[in-house]
């Protein structure tokens, strides 16, 4: 291809231009001069190098730089890396010479992001270790993670020059890691972009179908939120705040959730959008603001007391702060209602980089010591688990992600923050590890509970302890912070070391005399085979001979059927030639990877496949091809951890096949329902009814019926039919 050069070096010129001009600070000479010098460097560095689009590549690291300083709100150093991010993979530049030209702090921040972003076209065992990276670059400096996740927005923002399987991984990888990292950064803008982007790859029907129905109801939205303005704004300025009023709608992402998780349709998410008050305050008048604005919208309106959360008397463990309520608003309609001041707003959008532009004249809020303490249990689950699996160890990373949060308070009276669910035993590992392991029980407001009590909001515990006690493998049945885990695995894990290693020694030898080497890549493979959670778990069994040779020769035998099958898929060249339809009957419905080919597969349990449906194979280590639709539960942990072993799928001769599927349907309870029923399912339709179970309670009905499909516009056109009946409410399926 040709390139108007000229053109593109007055386009690269203009965006760099753009950046310095909408940096989130004033910045002086030196730091104007900073990120000048990174620019050349990274220009210098990508001067050969064009993005998938042909687009020349300097434009990402602009991108980047520019996420960072405007939608994150870092400085100089941050922006300037953000520049730089690729320069020691991509080029000739090494560490040392960013070290000579910029100094240690931006050459090490960079050589953090370089170690990470190799995570791609690994096996699994080099995959774990770069999860292990990502993570433990947070813990060494959180700007790693933040100029990380700008990177992965851009390259989200940008994803449609790739093709459609390599989309779904980055999705899959992008929903899996990053949006939680985002979400425990405090950055819920870019986590909830994150996720719709996600959602845009990873299932496109749903993502376009929400988006065009917020589009329709756009023009009803404003108008609903001018409504709101008038009756509010008033009140408010005769109070003499400074304020501003602006709705917004929820993320696609957040509004799919709902859908699945309360069974209704998109019209029937009744806060698909909400109101945010924004207030100017000094430090010493923020909370008493926040609550004034409060008392004059319930003035106005009825509120929902179930659904009002005060997030500024006691901060997320993410620094947010915010009022949130729901009121019956204009046209009696339930909305959402956000007040908070400018500085509150400002953490809200950017997370924990923006507070340190407030440390001073507003008291510290507990985004620092939070921030901290998390990064200190991250830094202490990877010292302490080396021998978990990646899924395990991000599992319990993940436990204080997303979790909600409870309230509790130390005999002293101080505020202790622990998840939902956090028990007593987790409290104590809390206030500190010796008395966690040494937990017998606890006082919680004066009454005397076990360590499993789950806390709730407001308990003052106090911990009985003893010298004698140890912890216990049914202790890891009822704890659920990282912290309590890694330190009762870790004393577990202890007293059978010596156990693991005379399996591993018995192990070694047994490979050795089957001629298999005996490495990380085959010990995942072995645990993965017979089903075990860890490799401790897989030597344990060899000491103990519940394996034996004889086991190792099942997991031979299965071994190179596996390794045929992927030799098939790695590097399977391309074809021109399309995939005609035999006519002869009674043929494979499914063909596999780019050369279409006919292979033995069975249907994964995780999920209902029909024909129509969007579908991968994935391939197993003792079990051959699994056939997967794309929105299993299981999808994106798939494509996430085990990309290399996804392969194409499509259907062939779907009309020639029955399903069975399970539909759920309720509504109004009247006369000749179920006759209307089975006259649109057997008569319109000409399905096959297998069974029908439908109950009715105080004129409300439920039920369930068992259909044979033949294929996924049949299914869709019987919901529509369906939908139409008097008196049904909802049907989806099962």
């Amino acid at each position: 291809m040709s390139y108007d050069l000229e053109q593109e070096n007055k386009e690269i010129l203009a965006r760099y231009k753009d950046l310095i001009s909408n940096t989130y600070r004033t910045l002086d000479e030196e730091n104007n001069k900073l990120i000048r010098k990174a620019f050349d460097i990274a220009l210098d560095a990508h001067k050969e190098q064009r993005r998938k689009t042909g687009e020349p590549y300097i434009y990402h690291p602009i991108a980047v730089a520019k996420i960072v300083a405007t939608e994150i709100g870092l400085g100089a150093t941050s922006i300037a890396c953000a520049l730089l991010h690729d320069v020691i993979e991509d080029s000739d530049y090494t560490y040392d010479d960013l070290k000579k030209i910029f100094g240690k702090k931006i050459a090490d921040i960079v050589n953090g992001l370089t170690k990470i972003s190799i995570m791609n076209h690994q096996n699994i065992s080099v995959q774990s270790e770069n999860y292990r990276k990502l993570l433990l670059t947070l813990s060494e400096d959180f700007r790693v993670i933040l100029i990380k996740i700008a990177d992965r927005l851009h390259n989200m923002r940008t994803l449609e020059s790739m093709a459609p399987d390599k989309q779904k991984k980055i999705a899959s990888e992008t929903v899996y890691i990053y949006a939680p990292m985002a979400h425990r950064l405090g950055l819920y803008n870019i986590k909830s972009e994150l996720e719709d982007l996600s959602l845009k790859y990873n299932n496109p029907e749903v993502f376009n179908e929400i988006t065009e129905k917020l589009e329709l109801a756009k023009e009803n939205r404003e108008k609903y939120i001018e409504e709101f303005k008038t009756e509010v704004s008033e009140q408010l300025k005769e109070e003499g705040l400074n304020f501003t009023i602006k709705g917004r709608a929820k993320a696609i992402s957040s509004i799919y959730r709902k859908m699945l998780k309360q069974g209704v349709s998109f019209e029937e998410v009744f806060d698909n959008y909400a109101i945010r008050i924004i207030y100017k305050s000094d430090a010493k008048n923020e909370k008493f603001l926040a609550w004034k604005i409060y008392s004059i919208v319930t003035d106005v309106y009825h509120t929902n007391p179930s659904r009002m959360r005060d997030w500024i008397t006691q901060p997320r463990s993410t620094g947010y702060e915010s009022l949130h309520l729901t009121v019956l608003g204009p046209d009696k309609k339930w909305i959402e209602v956000q007040i908070r001041s400018e500085r509150m707003d400002e953490i809200a959008e950017k997370g924990v980089a923006a507070h340190y532009k407030y440390k001073e004249g507003y008291k510290q809020s507990s985004d620092d010591r939070n921030f901290e303490k998390w990064v200190t249990e991250i830094r202490d689950v990877l010292e302490q688990q080396q021998n978990l699996s990646t899924s395990e160890l991000l599992d319990n990373i993940k436990l204080n992600l997303y979790s909600k949060e409870v309230f509790v308070f130390t005999p002293k009276g101080e505020i202790k923050i622990l998840p939902t669910n956090a028990t007593a035993l987790d409290f104590a590992f809390a206030v500190h590890s010796d008395l966690g392991m040494k937990c017998l029980g606890a006082k919680i407001n004066g009454k005397l509970v076990p360590i499993s009590y789950t806390l709730q909001n407001g308990d003052q515990i106090d911990i009985l302890s003893s010298q004698n006690q140890k912890p216990k493998s049914d202790w890891l049945e009822f704890v659920v912070t990282s912290k309590a885990k890694s330190k009762i695995k870790s004393y577990l894990n202890s007293q059978k070391n010596q156990l693991v290693e005379e399996g591993k020694e018995t192990l070694q030898r047994k490979l050795r005399h089957a001629k298999i080497n005996f490495n990380d890549e085959e010990i995942n493979k072995l645990q993965k085979f017979f089903n075990l959670k860890s490799s401790q778990e897989l030597f344990l069994k060899f000491q103990n001979n519940e394996l034996d040779a004889s086991s190792l020769r099942k997991y031979i035998e299965s071994k190179n059927v596996f390794n045929n099958l992927l030799s098939r898929f790695r590097k399977s060249p391309a074809k021109n030639t399309l995939y005609e339809e035999p006519k002869e009957k009674n043929l494979d419905m499914i063909v596999f990877g780019k050369d279409e080919e006919k292979l033995n597969y069975s249907y994964a349990k995780c999920c209902t496949v029909i024909p129509g449906d969007k579908i991968f194979g994935f391939i197993t280590i003792s079990d051959g091809i699994k056939v997967h639709s794309d929105n299993c539960p299981n999808a994106i942990n798939l494509r996430a951890q085990y990309d290399y072993r996804v392969i194409p799928a499509k259907w062939v001769n779907a009309e020639s096949f029955q399903n069975r599927i399970k539909i759920e349907i309720e509504g109004l309870d009247r006369m000749g329902m179920i006759n209307d029923i089975t006259t649109v399912i057997s008569g319109a339709m000409g399905m096959d009814m297998k069974s029908m179970s439908i109950e009715s309670n105080d004129g409300i009905f439920n039920g369930t019926i068992n259909l044979e499909v033949k294929n996924r516009s049949q299914l869709e056109e019987t919901f529509k039919k369906l939908k139409d009946i008097n008196g049904i409410s909802r049907i989806r399926r099962i």
